[in-house]
């Protein structure tokens, strides 16, 4: 992945609506074939700098380049991506065959060439036999399919994805997500896809792009980002993180929650003051005598798999993944081994985040700031026939 050449490069970017920054000087490279999610909350910029590709939003400040050609202000039916937008757009008076095959027959190519190519098509998307199908009749994930094949029947070098899956069940979104991976590596060509979810980005990307306030928090792989956060907003984003205040005390050694423990990280100031992210599945319940630090049971939550306890030390509530039971109001020792601590730089982000005093998954879901959507027009004309690959010049 690493030897492959810069397909697409931001340098950069800055978009503002309404008088509300929404790209704050942003700059990104792509890779050629690569697997991109550009992931964060609403609001945070991501679906902008996705329109700012395919070339639906004009930068304020800033170039785009594509293949090292500067493409700032080239149209969007002149640029070699194409787009599938949350809401798939479908012509609902053609079939599935004739859907499929739209922007080929706008370019004109033989009828031969066109049966050829949709039914290649078809047959990568799992609908083969559904040609003379009413896309009307077809269930969400069926009609994804078709979107998803007539943006790739154009074979653009880029596939730019707005939250697709947004509007499927549980079970197809999670079937989806394995088929769009196994389709761009087929393929070999490069997604770009947005998403608030972080598991779907996590289980598909190559490369996982971590947004909020219209700037970048981190670029890595999902591993790097998971077990390596650069700040507290990262740690707290991409899964659940206890992120507690620490002073190192030395490289190796870091002391937080009243307790001296070993840890993996260096580099640090002695004295300097960090942030300590501790995972809930890293963390070990044990009897009082044994643990490190010592707390109290305030709540416990099934989850199916695995139990969800939230441990009072020193008035900082912990979050604890694990399989074995406890009650409400046990005392009960924390165990934490050096691997499962990763010592962070204080950032803003510091002590916003990692306490779960206040945790539930209402509040979760209803603390995203504005939605950048707010500040974007309705899908127009121009975007529905830039996803078609129709050239307006024809």
């Amino acid at each position: 992945m690493t030897n492959r050449k810069h397909l697409i490069e931001l340098k950069d970017i800055t978009v503002s609506f309404d008088g509300e920054k929404i790209l704050d000087d942003l700059s990104l490279y792509i890779r050629d074939g690569e697997f991109v999610t550009l992931l964060g909350s609403s609001g945070c910029g991501k679906t902008t700098t996705l329109r700012i590709i395919a070339g639906f939003i004009e930068p304020d400040e800033g170039q785009v380049f594509f293949d090292s050609r500067d493409i700032t202000g080239v149209p969007p039916y002149k640029r070699e991506v194409n787009t599938i937008f949350q809401r798939y757009a479908l012509f609902p008076h053609l079939n599935v065959f004739e859907n499929i095959a739209y922007g080929l027959r706008v370019r004109k190519f033989p009828k031969a060439f066109i049966e050829e190519e949709v039914t290649k098509m078809l047959q990568l998307v799992g609908l083969a036999g559904f040609e003379k199908r009413s896309v009307t009749k077809l269930s969400g994930g069926q009609q994804q399919r078709v979107a998803i094949a007539r943006a790739l029947v154009l074979k653009p070098k880029v596939l730019l994805l707005d939250e697709p899956l947004a509007a499927l069940d549980l079970k197809l979104r999670k079937d989806m997500q394995k088929e769009l991976k196994n389709i761009q590596k087929q393929l070999g060509i490069t997604f770009i896809y947005v998403t608030h979810d972080q598991e779907e980005a996590l289980s598909m990307s190559d490369t996982v792009v971590v947004m909020n306030k219209g700037k970048i928090q981190q670029i890595g792989t999902p591993l790097d980002i998971y077990n390596e956060p650069k700040n507290a907003f990262v740690a707290d984003f991409i899964g659940e993180s206890n992120i507690i205040d620490g002073i190192m005390k030395e490289d190796y050694e870091v002391t937080f929650a009243g307790h001296t423990f070993k840890c993996l990280d260096s580099g640090f100031a002695p004295g300097e003051e960090v942030d300590v992210v501790v995972r809930p599945e890293d963390v070990d319940i044990v009897s009082t005598n044994r643990g490190m630090v010592r707390g109290r049971v305030t709540s416990v939550t099934f989850r199916g798999v695995h139990f969800e306890i939230i441990v009072d030390v020193r008035g900082f509530k912990w979050m604890i993944q694990t399989t074995d039971e406890h009650h409400e109001g046990e005392e009960v020792g924390i165990y934490v081994e050096p691997d499962a601590i990763h010592i962070m730089k204080k950032s803003e982000y510091s002590g916003l985040y990692g306490d779960y005093s206040s945790y539930s998954d209402e509040i979760e879901e209803l603390s995203n700031p504005y939605d950048e959507d707010e500040f974007e027009e309705e899908e127009t004309d121009e975007e529905a026939s830039a996803e078609d690959g129709e050239d307006n010049e024809e």
